[in-house]
């Protein structure tokens, strides 16, 4: 199948196209830079075809569009669309010419977890902008399979991460290693509240075997949405023992009010912490696995692993 992906240098890309080109996909690349930035599968990219051009710049000055519509393929996989405006100039660009769509979405467009696990038919209620666009573009493609028949699906994945590319920290923040740093040397980790806010990691290759199962099964994947995420979440407690644990001790934790968490790790932090714990995210991935086969092959404690693995060889990581 001819396959074309918007974005695929990227966490997810880098991942999705040597998996397409292995099974045998002819696969065309759309990136501003033609290298892959996270895999080293340098066989597989050798035989990417590359269609270089950057979407921001092309879409202010009108031109994307017609690049979009000038390329032929049987199945396109978009990456990097985040606003209902630019998924229109999508679906308008491949309508009644493509076999499949598949839309990269996020769980951030579920809202806040009423029920855990969160499964893919329960009601949106999106918080976040990021989330409301997202869950727009999501009824978007629904309306236009119910109106036309375009073929579409949607992976909502969780938070990506991989070897390089940090996962969210057991704080719930992106604090570089300094969360890493602390639980390495046995110093306090403050959490908030009472450290059970929950965060649901997925590795970016995970969420690539999502789409690559999605496209060559679409009889069980249009019109269809799949959460991309690691079998269970974990609490932010779990996360600081486990880490912890790498090092051979128990984590030492201070737990804290939200106010005064926010004084400890300043207004930056905490608004990416807050985000976090306020959505504690859960989410099922039994369809995707009685629909398509989805098996993770990470856990959340594989991914601190490997990524932990990776500061330390770097020297990124110093204890």
């Amino acid at each position: 199948m001819r396959v074309l992906v918007i974005g695929g240098t990227g966490h997810i890309g880098s991942y999705l196209v040597p998996r397409l080109v292995l099974a045998g996909h002819d696969v065309t690349v759309v990136a501003r830079n033609p290298h892959p930035q996270y895999t080293d599968e340098r066989l597989a990219w050798t035989r990417v075809t590359w269609e270089v051009a950057d979407r921001s710049a092309e879409e202010e000055a009108g031109t994307w569009a017609e690049r979009m519509a000038g390329l032929e393929t049987d199945a396109v996989i978009d990456l990097i669309t985040f606003r209902t405006e630019q998924n229109d100039v999508m679906m308008q660009a491949f309508a009644g010419r493509i076999e499949h769509f598949l839309h990269c979405g996020t769980i951030w467009s579920y809202g806040p977890t009423e029920r855990a696990p969160y499964e893919e038919h329960f009601p949106r209620r999106p918080t976040t902008q990021y989330g409301i666009d997202k869950a727009q573009i999501e009824a978007d493609l629904h309306r236009a399979w119910c109106r036309d028949g375009f073929p579409y699906t949607v992976i909502h994945p969780g938070h990506i991460c991989g070897r390089r590319w940090l996962p969210i920290d057991p704080q719930g923040s992106r604090d570089g290693v300094g969360v890493y740093r602390k639980l390495a040397r046995g110093e306090t980790v403050h959490l908030p509240d009472l450290g059970l806010a929950t965060i649901h990691h997925v590795h970016a290759d995970d969420v690539a075997q999502l789409f690559q199962l999605s496209l060559e099964q679409p009889g069980q994947a249009l019109d269809e949405s799949f959460s991309a995420v690691a079998p269970y979440a974990m609490s932010l407690l779990g996360c600081c023992r486990f880490v912890a644990s790498l090092f051979g001790h128990e984590a030492i934790l201070e737990f804290v009010s939200r106010a005064q968490l926010q004084t400890i790790v300043g207004d930056r932090s905490w608004a990416v912490i807050e985000s976090h714990i306020e959505h504690s995210p859960c989410s099922s991935i039994a369809k995707g696995q009685h629909l398509l086969g989805y098996q993770p092959r990470y856990t959340t404690e594989q991914i601190y692993t490997e990524c932990i693995e990776h500061l330390l060889s770097t020297g990124e990581l110093e204890i």
